[in-house]
C-alpha cells in the first residue's frame, strides 16, 4: 500500500479496521474477571457518607452507646489517600508477581525471543537485500511473517491442547519449538541460495511463532486469577522495553562494527538459543496451576460485598434498642 499509493492510506486503512473494536470497548458491559468481585457488588463496600436516621433521631446519651464512624472518613476517601492505597496494593502485587520463579523465567525467555523478532522486523528486509539481492525484500519478509505468524500461532495452541495443556508441557513446547526454529533460521542465513533461504527461514518462523500460545498460557496459569491482568501487563511492557526496543539499535551498532549483514543476522539469531535455554530451565522448576487458587476467596468477597457489613447492622440495632428504651 505504501509503495503503490501513500503511507497515509495504509494508516487510514488500519484505523478503519480497528474502529469497530474501539466502539465495542466503549459500548460493551464490563467483563466479569475471575478472581474479582462483580462490579455492581462493590458499591456495598464503599463507605456510606450519610448518617442513619435512627442515629440522627437519638439523643446524645444514646448516640454515645453506638459505634459511629469517625469524621476522618472524608480524608481516607480523598484522592491522595486513594492514590496511596492503589500504589500500596500495586507494590504488593508486583512483589508477589516477581517472587514467582516460573513467571520470571517465562518472561526472561519471552524477552530474549522478542529481542530477535524485533531485530528481524526492523533490519530483516535490509539484511535480505544485502545478502541475497532480493528484488522486493519488504514484501518477502512481510509475507513470510504474516503467513508463518498466523499458522505458527494456531499450531502452537493446537499442539499444547493435544499434549495435555500443563505448565510443564508448555515449557517443553517453548524450549523445543524455539531451538528448532533457531536452527532453521540460523541455517537460512548460512546458505547462499535465495530459494533455500526462503524455505529454511519460513520453517524457522513457523516454529518460532508456535511459542505464542504456550508463553501466554504460562503467564496466565502460573499466577492466581486476581493477578492475571497485572501478569499480562508486565509481560507486554517487559518484552518491548527489554526486547524489541533495544534490539534494533544494538543490531545496528553491531553491523557498523562488522560491516557484514550475514554475521550480524547470525549473531542476532543466536539469541534464540539463549531463549530456548531459559525456557528449558522452566521445565525443572516446581510449579502448580493456579487457575482456581483464589476461587474460594472470590466467593467470600462477593458474599461480603452483597451484604451489609455486620458492623453497620450492629450499629443500627443498637440505635433501635436505645430508641425503644
Amino acid at each position: 500500500v505504501g509503495d503503490n499509493f501513500s503511507w497515509r492510506y495504509a494508516f487510514w486503512g488500519e484505523a478503519f479496521c480497528m474502529l469497530p473494536f474501539a466502539v465495542l470497548a466503549f459500548a460493551m458491559n464490563p467483563l466479569q474477571l475471575k478472581g474479582f468481585a462483580p462490579v455492581e457488588s462493590r458499591k456495598f463496600l464503599e463507605p456510606n457518607e450519610t448518617t442513619s436516621p435512627l442515629i440522627e433521631g437519638s439523643d446524645d446519651s444514646n448516640i454515645k452507646s453506638c459505634v459511629i464512624v469517625s469524621s476522618d472518613k472524608a480524608s481516607r476517601s480523598s484522592p491522595a489517600s486513594k492514590s496511596l492505597n492503589q500504589l500500596s496494593r500495586f507494590s504488593k502485587d508486583m512483589k508477589e508477581l516477581l517472587r514467582d520463579k516460573v513467571y520470571v523465567v517465562n518472561i526472561l525467555g519471552y524477552v530474549s525471543y522478542n529481542f530477535v523478532i524485533g531485530a528481524y522486523s526492523y533490519w530483516g528486509p535490509k539484511a535480505g537485500y544485502s545478502i541475497y539481492r532480493m528484488s522486493n525484500p519488504d514484501l518477502l519478509f512481510g509475507g513470510i511473517t504474516i503467513v508463518c505468524g498466523i499458522l505458527g500461532t494456531l499450531a502452537g495452541g493446537l499442539i499444547l491442547d493435544s499434549v495435555n495443556a500443563t505448565i510443564n508441557n508448555a515449557f517443553k513446547l517453548l524450549s523445543g519449538a524455539t531451538i528448532l526454529g533457531a536452527i532453521f533460521c540460523f541455517s537460512a542465513f548460512c546458505v547462499r541460495s535465495l530459494y533455500f533461504f526462503v524455505v529454511l527461514f519460513s520453517m524457522g518462523e513457523l516454529l518460532v511463532f508456535a511459542t505464542q500460545a504456550p508463553v501466554n498460557y504460562v503467564s496466565l496459569r502460573c499466577v492466581k486469577p486476581s493477578l492475571r491482568p497485572l501478569s499480562m501487563a508486565v509481560s507486554t511492557v517487559s518484552i518491548h522495553i527489554f526486547g524489541d526496543v533495544p534490539s534494533s539499535p544494538l543490531a545496528g551498532i553491531l553491523q557498523d562494527h562488522v560491516n557484514n549483514w550475514r554475521v550480524t543476522t547470525l549473531v542476532v539469531t543466536s539469541v534464540l538459543f539463549f531463549a530456548s535455554g531459559i525456557w528449558f530451565i522452566g521445565i525443572f522448576i516446581s510449579n502448580s496451576d493456579k487457575f482456581n487458587e483464589d476461587g474460594k476467596e472470590e466467593v467470600s468477597t462477593v458474599d461480603r460485598a452483597t451484604k451489609k457489613p455486620l458492623f453497620e447492622e450492629n450499629t443500627i440495632e443498637g440505635a433501635q434498642d436505645s430508641g425503644e428504651a
